[in-house]
């Protein structure tokens, strides 16, 4: 008899035979993570992580959108009040060492943009499908804000230093085809076809070894989780300073105002 799956507001969690999904769900934001989204995922990833009745995790968005990283008002709201960042710094940690202790394979099903965190949190996945038609970035410095919560973290780790501080220190964003050409994700393809690939790929998974599956991606995630032990405290640390400035407020202003920032430094 399988457990009955928790209900978040932000976030749905269904099941067909062992594979989990787990979808953001607030496309009328573009996934975009406000508050409850924040603290919602580290419980729904600690359930998913324990759930004995699935052996694959699948990470995706509802609607056009995998995730468009932070909610405007969630961000204007911090820049107004930094010091409830905190709380927000410590559920960002939590998200990323969770989704690194996550023992089954996680699968990115990345059906639209993923910026910011929603780009942390499809490359925390093992595997990453994205749609052509997607973008993936973290544009944090735009905002003028420290890249913190795990983006130096992980671009570094799939496509090496040089590449990662171009794409951090600009901001850029990445169309899902070059994200692959580079070997940042794994695979971009039509979004009509996304999801027989994700499917078929998962099938794969589910049909091996489940421990030597789980074990060798334990394996394969012990240096990762050596660089995160050494990274997220400074990086969170870092970004906690850079929500408190001057740059950070004009980033947001310009945001709302859908205009080019004017840093001061």
């Amino acid at each position: 008899m399988t457990t009955s799956l928790p209900a978040f507001t932000t976030i749905q969690l269904t099941r067909r035979d062992r594979l989990l999904t787990l979808t953001f769900n607030r496309p009328e934001a573009m996934n975009a993570f406000n508050l409850a989204q924040h603290d919602e995922l580290p419980e729904a990833l600690t359930f998913a992580s324990a759930d004995p009745h699935s052996d694959v995790l699948v990470l995706t968005g509802a609607g056009r959108a995998f995730s468009a990283g932070g909610d405007i008002a969630h961000i204007e709201r911090n820049a107004a009040h930094p010091e409830l960042f905190d709380h927000e710094a410590r559920q960002a940690k939590r998200i990323v060492f969770t989704m690194l202790d996550i023992e089954k394979p996680v699968v990115c099903r990345m059906n639209g943009h993923a910026i910011g965190l929603g780009a942390t949190l499809a490359l925390l996945c093992d595997v990453v499908f994205a749609a052509e038609g997607a973008k993936i970035g973290d544009p944090h410095v735009g905002l003028g804000l420290v890249a913190g919560d795990g983006g130096a973290l992980l671009w570094a780790a799939r496509i090496g230093l040089a590449r990662a501080k171009e794409y951090l220190l600009t901001g850029d964003l990445l169309t899902a085809t070059k994200a692959a050409e580079i070997g940042l994700i794994n695979h971009a393809l039509p979004a009509a076809d996304l999801d027989a690939a994700v499917d078929a790929f998962c099938d794969k998974l589910l049909a091996g070894a489940q421990q030597a599956l789980r074990w060798t991606k334990l394996l394969t995630n012990m240096e990762l989780k050596r660089a995160a032990a050494a990274l997220m405290e400074a990086g969170i640390a870092y970004e906690s300073l850079s929500v408190r400035t001057a740059d950070h407020r004009e980033g947001v202003a310009a945001l709302k105002e859908k205009r080019a920032p004017k840093f001061g430094g």
